[in-house]
C-alpha cells in the first residue's frame, strides 16, 4: 500500500475510534439523564397527586400517561393492577411510607415513587421511555460516523497526496542518479523533515559527483603513469628486436627496461594493496610493537638513499614509545613517507624522521598550499595538481599509507613543515 493509501486508512481508524468512543460516552450520558429526567416528572406528579390520589379522574390521567398506580395498605400489604408495578414497589424500601416519609426508588427500568396517604399510601411506576431515544441516538451517531469516515477518507487521500508529491519527486531524482545522472538536485522545500530528506539526497548527490570526477582524474593520471613506462619498455623491445640495438648498447638497454618494468610492477603493487584495503579479509598481523627498533631499521636504509641523491638525512628520536601495530605494514607506511619526502626534495635540503610519542616525516621540499593538506591522503588528488610542476609518484602512495595508518587503528595529519616542506604525523594506538 502506498504513502496516500496508508495516511487514509490511518484516518480512517482514528475517526472510527473517536466517533465509536464519542458515541458510547453520548449514549451512556443520555440514557442517564433520560432517566433522571423520568424519575424528575415521576417524583413530581407523586407530590402533586399525593393528596388526590383517591380522586377518579387524577387516577385515569395517570394511567393515560402510563403512569401504574399501586396501593399500599396500613398492614404493609401492596396492591395494584399491574403486577410489574407491585414488584418493583416491593423491590424498594416501601415501608418508610408508613411512617410518613416518601420513598424514591428503582427497579431495572421502572422507576418507583411512593408517598404516604391516609392510614397507608401509594406508589407511581412508572418505565423510563428510551427505545425511542435509544433508537435515535443509534442512527445519529452511526450517520456522524459515515459522515467521519467519509471527511477522514477524502482527507486522508488528500493529505497522503501532498505529502507523497515531494517524496516521488525525491525518489524521481533518486532513479535518474542511479542511471548516472549527477546534474539533477531536488528542490529544498516543504516540512522540515522533507526539506531535511531532499537535503541529503542533494549533498549525496554532490559527493557522488565529486567522487566519480577525482576516480575519472585519478584513472586518468594511472593511465598517464602506465602509458610513460610501457611505451619505454616496448620501445626498447622493439629496438632489441630489430636489432637496431647491439653490442654494448645491450646492456644499457636492459637496464632502462628493467627500471620501466619495476616502476610498474611498484605501481600495480600500490594500486591491489590499495584496493585490498577496503575487504574483511585484508591480513593484519597486530602486536605490540616497539617503534624505535623498526624506524632505526628504516633509517639506515634510507640514509644510504638520501645520501646517493644529495639529500641530508637525519634520525630524531627522543622517545621509544609501544603501539598496536603490525610492523610489517608499519614499515610500509615509514617506506612510502620517505619515498615521498624523497622524491620532492632537492638536493642539499633536508629529509627528518622523527619518533617522540608520534612517528613524523618531514622534508624540505616545496611543500603544499595550504588547502591541500586537508586532500592530501586523497587517491590521486596531489598527483593530479602537481604533476606538470613537480616530480609525482603513482598517484595511490599517501592513500595507501593513510588506508594502513586506519586500519591499524591510528591516525595521519598532514601540515606544513619546520623545514620548509611537508610534514606528515602518525599517530597509533599505545600498547602500555
Amino acid at each position: 500500500m502506498n504513502l496516500a493509501g496508508r495516511i487514509a486508512l490511518l484516518c480512517l481508524g482514528v475517526a472510527f475510534v473517536a466517533v465509536t468512543v464519542a458515541g458510547f460516552v453520548s449514549l451512556r450520558l443520555v440514557l442517564s439523564t433520560s432517566q433522571q429526567v423520568s424519575r424528575e416528572f415521576l417524583r413530581s406528579q407523586a407530590d402533586v397527586v399525593a393528596g388526590q390520589i383517591s380522586n377518579n379522574r387524577v387516577e385515569q390521567i395517570l394511567e393515560g400517561q402510563d403512569i401504574a398506580i399501586v396501593r399500599i395498605t396500613a398492614s404493609g400489604d401492596v396492591t395494584g393492577a399491574d403486577r410489574a408495578a407491585v414488584r418493583a414497589v416491593r423491590a424498594v424500601d416501601y415501608r418508610a411510607v408508613l411512617s410518613g416519609s416518601p420513598v424514591s426508588g428503582v427497579s431495572g427500568r421502572l422507576n418507583v415513587e411512593a408517598r404516604p396517604s391516609g392510614a397507608g399510601g401509594f406508589a407511581l411506576v412508572q418505565e423510563t421511555e428510551t427505545t425511542g431515544t435509544y433508537r435515535k441516538l443509534v442512527r445519529n451517531i452511526l450517520g456522524a460516523l459515515g459522515i467521519g469516515l467519509a471527511v477522514a477518507c477524502l482527507a486522508g487521500l488528500a493529505l497522503g497526496t501532498f505529502l507523497a508529491r515531494p517524496l516521488r519527486r525525491v525518489a524521481s531524482v533518486a532513479h535518474a542518479m542511479s542511471t548516472g545522472r549527477r546534474d539533477l538536485r531536488v528542490p529544498v522545500a516543504g516540512t522540515h523533515e522533507l526539506a531535511e530528506v531532499s537535503t541529503a539526497v542533494n549533498t549525496l548527490a554532490d559527493a557522488l559527483q565529486r567522487s566519480e570526477s577525482r576516480q575519472r582524474d585519478f584513472l586518468l593520471s594511472v593511465s598517464h603513469e602506465l602509458r610513460t613506462p610501457l611505451t619505454a619498455v616496448t620501445g626498447f623491445a622493439e629496438s632489441l628486436a630489430d636489432g637496431v640495438v647491439s653490442g654494448a648498447q645491450v646492456a644499457p638497454v636492459g637496464t632502462v627496461i628493467l627500471e620501466e618494468s619495476r616502476r610498474l610492477d611498484r605501481l600495480v603493487t600500490d594500486l591491489l594493496d590499495l584496493a585490498r584495503l577496503g575487504a574483511d579479509d585484508f591480513r593484519l598481523d597486530m602486536a605490540t610493537v616497539s617503534l624505535e627498533p623498526v624506524v632505526r631499521t628504516a633509517a639506515e636504509v634510507w640514509h644510504a638513499r638520501c645520501h646517493a641523491r644529495g639529500v641530508n638525512f637525519s634520525l630524531e628520536v627522543t622517545s621509544s614509545p609501544v603501539v598496536q601495530a603490525d610492523a610489517r605494514r608499519l614499515r610500509q607506511v615509514i617506506d612510502g613517507l620517505m619515498e615521498n619526502a624523497l622524491r620532492v626534495t632537492p638536493a642539499g635540503r633536508p629529509v627528518v624522521l622523527a619518533l617522540s610519542s608520534v612517528l613524523e616525516v618531514r622534508d624540505g621540499g616545496p611543500g603544499l598550499a595550504a588547502e591541500d593538506y586537508p586532500v592530501a591522503f586523497d587517491r590521486g588528488v596531489l598527483h593530479a595538481r602537481y604533476q606538470d610542476s613537480r616530480p609525482v609518484g603513482t598517484g595511490v602512495g599517501l592513500a595507501l599509507v593513510h588506508g594502513l595508518v586506519t586500519r591499524m587503528g591510528g591516525t595521519i595529519t598532514a601540515g606544513p613543515a619546520a623545514e620548509g616542506g611537508a610534514a606528515f604525523t602518525v599517530t597509533l594506538l599505545s600498547a602500555e
